[in-house]
């Protein structure tokens, strides 16, 4: 029996283990400054998806929210638990999966059947992003551009580098 893409993306959701991840319930190490950067990091961009007190007369600009977070760093540092916790905090409809999860969601459902499916989403969360396809490369991209363009937001994780990504490929 063939899975219908909601029934798909029904099972994009964090691994049982990270299901009640908090980004309290993180504790960076440290010896690692980049750690607790990254908690900071993750508490940032989930501010847009915070109430805020109505303020009258405030003088501050709002700021735009960015599009995307990118956590890269060695295996078992934690960043699967940070994304896994700010996915808790979004709103709405949300995604949880790793790279070849949405490309293999791709595959099934098309490019346009991927996109109208996914648009509209609070969050994307990617966990264990990789351009090792130049074909992949090109669909994730397009496919995380039309995302944004449209309000999504997106979040990965990666073991590379953003500069690195890519490399030798």
């Amino acid at each position: 029996t063939a899975l219908t893409g909601t029934e798909i993306v029904d099972h994009f959701v964090p691994p049982r283990q990270f299901q009640s991840a908090t980004v309290d319930s993180y504790r960076p190490d440290p010896e690692y400054p980049s750690q607790a950067a990254a908690v900071e990091a993750i508490r940032s961009f989930a501010t847009s998806w915070l109430p805020r007190a109505h303020v009258f007369f405030s003088r501050r600009k709002s700021q735009t929210a960015l599009p995307g977070i990118y956590l890269d760093g060695g295996f078992g540092v934690g960043k699967t638990h940070l994304l896994a916790a700010l996915w808790c905090l979004a709103p709405g409809r949300k995604y949880f999966g790793t790279f070849i999860e949405y490309t293999a969601l791709v595959g099934a459902l098309g490019y346009s059947g991927a996109v109208k499916l996914l648009r509209g989403s609070s969050l994307i969360c990617i966990d264990e992003f990789e351009l090792d396809d130049p074909g992949d490369t090109r669909i994730m991209s397009r496919l995380l551009g039309d995302l944004t363009a449209s309000g999504t937001r997106i979040a990965a994780t990666s073991n590379t580098s953003p500069n690195a990504l890519g490399d030798g490929r």
